[in-house]
């Protein structure tokens, strides 16, 4: 395959051509309660082109890899069509690689039967169903997917990867009269079905969490310090910091830019955030980003200053900054942009139970229940939580809703615990159209004054 996209590649009349051909196995298993709802499997094949010519692109899409020498002529004929008018594109440069990266000694769920895997999901979710009678329902979700991606450009780079992915899903839904609360637990991996094997305890997690929530007291609404646990803090700092890093976003809006020029200290020297596809064995990871650039370390804040932002090569050009290995694309059918890897504040000094010493009545947030950000705005709702009292946590509560401006919740952060956790959710990030990108997100416990809390 090298040896054929290195030939297809040579003597094109374009600035710059990369090629993206792609074959996946794909299945999927639903739950509902006992019944099961839905059992598919899929195979798929396909390719992508993208040529820059004179600063336009052109890029084409296709199911036959036999059309790729087609399908590079219509690419390059589509940007030389382009009008004078179009912002012109350029291409920070990055050093051509060759390599073949496989998924290593992993559990292939492309060698487990459909049968199986529906014997598996079953399993759990009878054990929700079976925790308690106020259990009313059970959703067990599976889906996996086995990705081998042809990469080539032509700089010379040509780099083969086989991508394993699943996730699973577990939720309960637990019922006590007309008052119905809801609890979901989920992993993602990006090895083997071995992960799949082991979550009876998970399953019995989620119908906890649903029969917990049925005794917890609605969240009296006021402004509270607030602790987090390293699930919300996690998500909080992917969704509402780094979206606003990534440089795509950036460059199209002056606004934002302002907002987050480097060197501007948004946060106490105790706020370090990071985003880092280099990371091994993570679902964000990767050894090389979907433009073959390699994956780093990429400090976004440091000592509470931010320092950096993530990048294509195209970004970088842009803004005249290094490239990061942040230019991801989620299949064939879509040209990368840039993307989230693996998201999270680096770990503090401080013993997690001592941040709560102090706190005469405050909220402790857990999990994450939905939430939405507007540029700088936030809203957040946590998946149950508790009242501190004098320091101690007492009752539970439920129907938490955070909201606030990013910059200004950076500067109350007031402590940051030494108990870092990595999360890889059987979910993922959605941007463009396309989602959901695998990543994972992280935090310690961390403390922050003056949250506005909603409830009811």
């Amino acid at each position: 395959m090298q040896n054929r996209l290195t030939d297809v590649l040579s003597g094109q009349k374009a600035d710059y051509l990369e090629v993206r051909l792609e074959e996946f196995e794909a299945n999927n298993v639903r739950f509902q309660g006992k019944d099961l709802e839905r059992i598919s499997s899929a195979q798929e094949k396909g390719g992508n082109v993208r040529a820059l010519v004179k600063g336009r692109w052109g890029f084409v899409t296709f199911n036959r890899w036999e059309e790729l020498e087609e399908k590079i002529k219509q690419a390059i004929e589509i940007a030389t069509l382009i009008g004078d008018g179009e912002q012109v594109s350029t291409l920070a440069p990055a050093e051509p690689v060759i390599e073949e990266l496989t998924a290593g000694n992993v559990r292939d769920f492309r060698q487990i039967s459909l049968k199986e895997k529906a014997e598996t999901m079953k399993n759990y979710s009878n054990i929700i169903v079976n925790f308690s009678p106020k259990i009313q329902s059970s959703i067990a979700n599976y889906a996996d997917r086995y990705t081998i991606t042809h990469f080539a450009n032509s700089e010379g780079t040509y780099i083969k990867k086989e991508s394993p992915y699943l996730s699973i899903h577990l939720t309960a839904i637990a019922r006590d009269s007309d008052d119905v609360q809801m609890a979901n637990e989920s992993i993602g991996s990006n090895k083997g079905y071995e992960n799949a094997e082991r979550l009876s305890s998970l399953a019995q997690k989620a119908a906890q969490r649903a029969v917990n929530l049925l005794q917890a007291k609605n969240t009296p609404g006021g402004q509270y310090t607030v602790i987090l646990d390293p699930i919300l803090a996690g998500v909080f700092i992917h969704e509402a910091f780094g979206h606003l890093s990534e440089a795509d976003f950036l460059y199209e809006d002056t606004r934002i830019q302002k907002l987050m020029t480097l060197g501007k200290k948004v946060a106490s020297e105790e706020l370090n955030v990071v985003d880092d596809g280099s990371l091994p064995g993570l679902l964000g990871s990767s050894r090389y980003d979907d433009e073959g650039v390699p994956t780093r370390k990429n400090y976004l804040i440091k000592k509470g200053v931010l320092t950096g932002r993530l990048h294509s090569r195209e970004t970088a050009a842009k803004m005249g900054e290094p490239i990061t290995g942040n230019a991801r694309a989620i299949n064939y059918h879509f040209k990368p942009i840039v993307r989230m890897t693996n998201t999270y504040i680096e770990r503090g000094k401080t013993p997690y139970k001592k941040l709560f010493d102090g706190i005469k009545k405050g909220i402790y947030a857990r999990h994450f229940y939905g939430g939405n950000t507007t540029f700088e705005m936030f809203t957040f709702s946590a998946g149950e939580g508790y009242l501190i009292e004098n320091g101690r946590v007492t009752e539970p509560l439920r129907n938490i809703t955070l909201s606030g401006n990013l910059f200004e919740t950076l500067h109350h952060i007031e402590g940051i615990a030494n108990d870092l956790s990595i999360i890889e959710s059987g979910g993922g990030c959605g941007k463009g159209g396309q989602s959901p990108l695998p990543v994972t997100f992280g935090s310690p416990h961390i403390r922050i004054s003056n949250v506005v809390v909603g409830g009811r």
